[in-house]
């Protein structure tokens, strides 16, 4: 009975290899988006992208590899997919930093030649892990969230009614808001874009203190 079909082979003892890294990057990835990210932000299509993103680079880097093609070539497959930009949705530079992330354990995994070890593998996707979770939950404990809104009150934009533009945005979002970033300005339609931003951990403890109105000292 032949082993091949069509040229190819149909088994080939390299398949536990790839199993075997697969599971690495499975289990480091899930800990990184599941338990970290997800814990913290909420955010579950971004579950999708991220887990998607690092399975389709694990398996096109190892293709790539198998077939001999330059590691250059993989990297720049790697530097393509970590500048993408979503043009439905503005993505944050914390969320950027996850995807450039699980695209850069995927190429680690995928790529790691017989010259390293298995410590040395395991050890570079722990470092990952526990610098991203001491960073989110020891050093940077609070997290600062951001909404886009198109505001129509464009008279409150002005510093000395910094405390009516808070309490209306509080009013309207019911959320704390912490600063608000102005953007764009329309004059002809009287909108203008607001960068609202918010800590989330404040808003289930609701003792987020307004800011004072201005007494035109400043």
């Amino acid at each position: 009975m032949t082993d091949k079909l069509f040229g190819m082979r149909l088994f080939h003892p390299d398949l536990w290899e790839l199993l075997f890294k697969f599971a690495i990057d499975l289990a480091v990835v899930f800990i990184l988006i599941r338990v970290i990210y997800y814990n913290i932000h909420r955010k579950k299509d971004h579950l999708f992208t991220y887990f998607l993103f690092n399975v389709l680079i694990f398996f096109l880097c190892v293709l790539l590899n198998n077939v001999k093609l330059s590691t250059g070539f993989a990297f720049g497959l790697f530097a393509v997919f970590s500048v993408l930009r979503y043009r439905t949705e503005q993505i944050s530079i914390k969320d950027m930093t996850y995807l450039f992330a699980v695209i850069a354990l995927a190429v680690i995994n995928a790529l790691v030649s017989k010259k390293i070890s298995l410590a040395e593998l395991l050890f570079t996707d722990g470092m990952i892990l526990v610098m991203t979770y001491v960073l989110e939950h020891l050093w940077l404990t609070r997290h600062e969230a951001m909404r886009f809104v198109n505001y129509e009150k464009i008279d409150l934009i002005r510093p000395e009614k910094r405390a009516e533009l808070f309490a209306d945005l509080k009013q309207r979002l019911g959320i704390n808001v912490s600063r608000i970033e102005v953007g764009k300005i329309d004059l002809l339609r009287d909108t203008v874009q607001l960068r609202v931003f918010y800590f989330e951990d404040e808003q289930s403890l609701g003792t987020f203190a307004e800011p004072a109105a201005d007494d035109g000292d400043d």
